[in-house]
């Protein structure tokens, strides 16, 4: 069997090209605008979980089998508001996430056709735009089980799940992501990074097996002021854990708005010899959970992070709507990307903080 799509070679040429001409936009927050269908329990079992043994409501990523066109639609909507590249509906489509909604042999198809229509609905927007073409990403969220940290505050060494079972789940994840056509993995929303790494052995392996090589690109979480991510790594750190995969692309989403985000995306693009992404939150909630930062606020900060020299890939995390990457792909139209820096060789090791030996 084959694992090359065809055209997918001239579509990762195409886009490391768009990468250095201009800043590249992301797609927004999936939540949110799920949210505002206000779908019922029926539509998040369709047909094939008419008859499943547990609530479905809220698992967003079953829509991809449930209510295609609604994600469809979704991806249409970014595209049309100005995203070089949009993520496949599949941030918890993993056998450990989607346990907590007893399906997870759903896993396979929902990543494989998350994949197919966000495929569908970039080729036709390539299409009718040949000089915008558009990318997916397969995106592959965080786990709610972590590999760094303890599950049981009096045994620092209980674990709810092993090395293996949690590259075992992405691994079915990227092969699923592969088969259905996506043009780049976004290992996104990363608050463990042994759990990355996994994520990471699994799409190095795969290309070890042949599958055809796709971009990798990789999206931290800083979690609050205290500059770390959860399982307490600085930036630079952070950085250094994963740079042995060569990433296509480095940053941080989510936790953050803009204004808490800049240094850590300005220390990031200091130090890292790749692209530097952020897709922040539209700031920070409100007491109702709820994100208040208007598209023209989000497009004006992005806007200075783009003339500052600082970014390659910008787009919008929780609360971000189509009219926030409007905004966005409307500011930084025709600016300049970030140039990345060329760094001295040295040896460069993390545990919490990083070590540079030179």
């Amino acid at each position: 069997m084959s694992h090359n799509h065809p055209g997918r070679a001239a579509r990762i040429a195409a886009l490391k090209a768009a990468a250095k001409e201009r800043i590249l936009i992301l797609d927004g927050a999936w939540g949110v605008m799920i949210q505002k269908r206000k779908l019922d329990e029926a539509d998040y079992r369709g047909d094939r979980f008419k008859n499943h043994p547990v609530d479905m409501k809220g698992n967003n990523d079953i829509l991809c089998l449930t209510r295609p066109d609604i994600i469809a639609d979704l991806h249409d909507q970014y595209y049309a508001a100005g995203a070089d590249i949009s993520e496949t509906n599949t941030f918890s489509a993993t056998t450990i996430a989607q346990a907590d909604y007893e399906a997870g042999e759903a896993v396979y198809d929902i990543n494989f056709q998350g994949a197919k229509i966000a495929r569908e609905v970039a080729d036709r927007w390539t299409q009718n735009e040949p000089d915008k073409p558009r990318f997916v990403a397969g995106s592959v969220g965080p786990l709610n089980r972590m590999l760094s940290m303890s599950s049981d505050v009096n045994d620092p060494g209980a674990r709810t799940v092993t090395f293996d079972q949690v590259y075992q789940a992405y691994r079915q994840q990227m092969i699923a992501l592969h088969d259905g056509g996506v043009d780049l993995f976004l290992i996104e929303t990363i608050t463990d990074t042994l759990n990355c790494k996994a994520a990471i052995k699994a799409i190095l392996d795969l290309e070890d097996e042949g599958y055809e090589p796709l971009p990798i690109w990789i999206s931290g979480t800083i979690t609050d002021r205290s500059g770390r991510t959860l399982s307490g790594q600085t930036v630079e750190a952070f950085w250094n854990s994963v740079r042995h995969a060569k990433p296509f692309a480095i940053g941080l989403n989510c936790a953050l708005g803009a204004d808490l985000m800049r240094p850590h995306i300005a220390e990031l693009a200091r130090i890292a010899d790749t692209l530097v992404s952020a897709y922040p939150n539209a700031g920070l909630p409100n007491a109702m959970g709820e994100y208040d930062e208007s598209p023209d606020q989000t497009g004006h900060q992005l806007h200075e992070w783009a003339k500052s020299g600082l970014v390659n890939i910008l787009g919008g995390c929780c609360g971000t709507t189509p009219d926030h990457i409007r905004h966005v792909a409307d500011e930084v139209r025709g600016m300049t990307p970030r140039q990345p820096p060329e760094r001295a060789t040295a040896l460069r090791l993390a545990g919490l903080e990083p070590f540079e030996l030179a």
